[in-house]
Order: C-alpha cells, then structure tokens, then sequence
C-alpha cells in the first residue's frame, strides 16, 4: 500500500490511530470516539506533516466545552539532529502563542504529533495586507509577538545562518546554468553581477555598527500566515506557521512584511508568484500607530526613566 493511501482518512488504520489519539489526548466525549463513528478528513500532506481535520460523530454532544472538531498534526519524516532540534524548538513556541492566544489553541501533545485548534478561516489575501484595519490588527499582533520572553537562543543567527544557506544554493545554481530552465536565464545573468557574498558582508558590517534592536520575530509574516477567522461577530486575525520563529533583528520582520504587501503566490503558472508593483506601503502606511505602539512606548519610557535614577 503506498504512502498516499495508508495516510488516507479513508484507511482504517489511519481512522484507528486518529480516534485512540483523540481518546487519549482530549477529554469528555472524545474518550468514546471510534474509528467508525468519527468524520475524518484530510487537508494536506507531504514530507514533513501530515494534517487532517477531526470532527465528533453526528449526534456527539460536547459535555464540559470540549471541541467539536480539531486538527490532528503528525509528523513526518524528522532527519538528523537540527531537524530533530528545530521541531523541539517549534512545539514550544507553539505552546506558548497558544498560552498566550497569538496563535491556535494546543489541545495535546504526543509522541509523533499534536492537537490543535482547528480554526474555520481564510488567509488574507496578498492586496487585504493593506487594508488599514487589518494592517492595524497585524502590527498589533506582530507588536505582541515581539514582546514575548521565549526560552531559546537569544542570538539573531538566524538571518546569518539562512542567507548563507541561500548563497550556497544560489552558488550551486549559477555553476550548473546549463541545467536551469530557459526562463530563468535574466534572473542568473543578474544575480552573476552582483557579488553576494560582498553584498551580505556589508550588511553584517552595517547591522553590527547599527546595534539595531534583537527581539522574537515570526519571520513570515505573509498573507497565507494570518488567518481570518469565519463565522466571528468580529474582525479576528490568528497567526499561524512559527516554522521560522526566532529571536531576530526586529526592522527585518516589519520590512519582510512590508515585501509581502507586493508579491502574490496565488499564481498558477511560471513563475507562480506575481509582483504587485508600486503596491508597497507608504510611509504613512509604514508609520501607522497601533495601540501596541503606544504601550510599548510607555514601557520604554518608564524603563528610561528608571535608568535616569541610577
């Protein structure tokens, strides 16, 4: 049987393994769940996770506040100690955005996999980005991520470690232009004029020298990250995708979202993105106050303040 069907929320002992998980992990009248009675669905797979939306048997009645769906995340194929390590890191700042409702709600974890909130939402779209009320609702959540105290490396090595991955990629690339499809060619005769290496040592020269502010970053803050939640009385965001959550110089996560404002993935054909040009923020757009902003600038005052007295 391959992957494909054996993953299928049609197996039965995919729906086995899903119910017994559902019976361990939640409470009330999950602990009666089969796997002939419950509604298994799944959303996606691949190499590194396997999603499926759970739901109670018609009929089920929630009996102390407990969900009448959640999404069931397994794990695929974890290879070699920093894979291993980022997944540890994931689930904890997972955990703790739940704690702190940034992001879904953690109903369980277990060896393999975990429980999630499963949230009834749409992502934004690449042009809602700048819709003043929602720009205003995703400054307030990136403002309160960057508030957070999360106990991982607070080093910023993130960007390094990545733009580094990125060269070497692009290097191996440019070496093999031969092999790369045809219309890729202007994109490898531009990157050939520039000196990228060159390029990242000046901005690490520059970031040093500017010592500009290191907090918690998300990293990815794009529109297929933040999701709007349906069927609420009110306008709610949720974030959601902390793969590339770390502490991280904090202009680098506004201005990557500021990027995302033009470019659009919906595109079905080559290049499968499209640039949305002169779509990006103005700098009234760039400099708009959220009520975060105003808080933190009081916490800022009061710790100058303090500072002022020693």
């Amino acid at each position: 049987m391959g992957v494909e069907n054996k993953m299928s929320g049609k197996n039965l002992e995919m729906r086995e393994t899903a119910a017994r998980i559902c019976r361990d992990y939640l409470h009330g009248v999950w602990k009666r769940v089969t796997a002939e009675n419950i509604t298994l669905k799944r959303i996606s797979g691949g190499l590194s996770n396997w999603l499926y939306n759970v739901q109670l048997p018609d009929g089920a009645v929630p009996i102390r506040g407990e969900p009448r769906q959640v999404l069931l995340r397994l794990y695929g194929q974890v290879h070699g100690e920093r894979a291993l390590e980022g997944l540890i890191t994931e689930s904890v700042i997972f955990t703790l955005l739940s704690e702190r409702r940034l992001g879904p709600k953690l109903h369980g974890i277990f060896p393999g996999g975990r429980i999630e909130e499963y949230i009834p939402a749409r992502p934004l779209l690449t042009k809602e980005l700048s819709d003043p009320t929602l720009s205003t609702m995703i400054g307030e959540k990136m403002g309160q991520i960057h508030m957070m105290q999360v106990p991982i490396s607070k080093e910023p090595t993130w960007l390094w470690d990545t733009m580094t991955k990125w060269l070497a990629t692009a290097t191996d690339i440019l070496e093999t232009v031969d092999e790369v499809d045809p219309r890729q060619h202007e994109n490898v005769y531009t990157l050939r004029s520039i000196d990228l290496e060159k390029e990242i040592n000046w901005f690490r020269d520059l970031v040093a020298r500017e010592k500009y502010p290191v907090v918690f970053c998300h990293n990815d803050m794009q529109e297929g990250n933040i999701l709007l939640r349906q069927n609420s009385r009110k306008t709610e965001l949720v974030v959601i995708d902390f793969e590339y959550c770390s502490y991280n110089y904090r202009g680098f996560d506004i201005a990557n979202h500021f990027i995302e404002w033009q470019y659009d993935y919906t595109e079905g054909n080559y290049p499968f993105f499209h640039e949305r040009t002169g779509s990006g923020p103005s700098k009234e757009q760039k400099f708009h106050r959220t009520p975060i902003d105003g808080l933190r600038d009081r916490i800022d005052a009061r710790y100058q303040d303090k500072l002022g007295g020693i």
